[in-house]
């Protein structure tokens, strides 16, 4: 070894080119570069090939049962199929979605830990919070954009209003009195009362909870008034009676639910949201598996099956490349940015 060392080093020392520089030029032809970028090429693809060997795991950063959690168990049940290895769901919830989206910042970037990204954790959260532990274009390689829902806004039926005026109406005559309720400070919920506190002129207080499923158990129970959420989890209990629906915050009605009025129609012009979901990679993750898993949540997207199951939940399938979706989270951070500026929702 000491021999080879010290002839490597007379041979960089040296002038003239030694043997192994003389023979490499001699083969260096353009159809030579060409074999060994193509040698790469295949070595990369049979790093994918090989890809997945077990188990996934994807982090839903919210608790069960919520609009993240039903569009996460649909997408990884397809993906558990056309990749022949189980992606296991792990919830992950607190603080607005922020936490599993730490901890799937941490993780190693091997293609094993995947993460659901919302527009409260990617482009909400960061607004509220620049200490985060997480930043939501340096520590993700995007993957696909899934779904996006409209909020609805919804309250308790003892709350003596049946129309979104005469909620505003009785909000106005007891300022400081209802309460709204969220998954968390600066998620889509609390962007929506606050831009409803707006638009509307009115004095509502934010009660915030670790997941809208405990929002939405204070709401049937009557600790709090009014709350904005996806549909989804909603359904069961307007069909039962035990939740009012005033409004789609959209400018199109649901199709699940036909009878209920956008904000413009029931005179609040202005008040559209709605949330977002997509599948992301700790930074780092191969950029062949990021391709791989792309391509399988596409083809997932377009099976019947999945999107049955999603527009019954009120969702619209979305889907496009890595590339656009980065582009698309920027975008939505300058966009929320701006609403909230322009709001006077305190950023403190």
């Amino acid at each position: 070894m000491l021999n080879c060392a010290s002839s490597m080093k007379n041979q960089a020392t040296s002038t003239k080119p030694g043997p192994a520089k003389r023979w490499f030029r001699a083969i260096a032809t353009p159809a030579t570069m060409l074999v060994l970028a193509f040698s790469a090429i295949c070595n990369c693809t049979a790093i994918a090939q090989a890809y997945p060997v077990k188990p996934i795991k994807l982090i839903v950063p919210f608790p069960p049962g919520g609009p993240a959690d039903i569009a996460s168990r649909v997408i990884a049940k397809k993906l558990s199929e056309a990749l022949g290895h189980q992606m296991i769901l792990e919830n992950r919830s607190g603080a607005g979605g922020t936490i599993g989206l730490e901890v799937a910042a941490k993780s190693t970037a091997d293609g094993y830990t995947l993460v659901l990204g919302s527009l409260s954790t990617l482009a909400l959260a960061p607004i509220f919070n620049p200490s985060l532990g997480y930043d939501p274009v340096k520590s993700f390689a995007p993957i696909c954009l899934i779904a996006s829902s409209p909020s609805v806004l919804v309250i308790n039926p003892s709350i003596p209003a049946t129309t979104l005026r005469e909620l505003i109406d009785l909000a106005k005559a007891k300022p400081g009195q209802l309460n709204f309720g969220t998954n968390g400070r600066g998620t889509i919920p609390h962007m929506a009362a606050e831009l409803f506190k707006t638009l509307a002129g009115v004095d509502i207080v934010h009660v915030p909870y670790k997941g809208v499923g405990l929002a939405t158990n204070d709401l049937l129970a009557g600790q709090i008034q009014l709350l904005f959420a996806v549909s989804s989890g909603m359904e069961p209990y307007l069909r039962a009676g035990k939740l009012r629906a005033l409004a789609v915050a959209s400018n199109k009605r649901l199709a699940t639910l036909p009878d209920v009025p956008t904000t413009a129609e029931a005179g609040l012009p202005g008040l559209e949201t709605a949330t977002w979901f997509g599948l992301m990679a700790p930074r780092g993750t191969s950029p062949e598996v990021i391709q791989m898993l792309h391509a399988e949540t596409i083809r997932a997207l377009a099976a019947g099956d999945v999107r049955d199951a999603l527009s019954r939940q009120a969702f619209d399938l979305l889907g496009n490349s890595p590339d656009q979706f980065a582009e698309f989270i920027v975008a939505e951070s300058d966009k929320w940015l701006r609403v909230v500026k322009s709001s006077g929702v305190k950023l403190n």
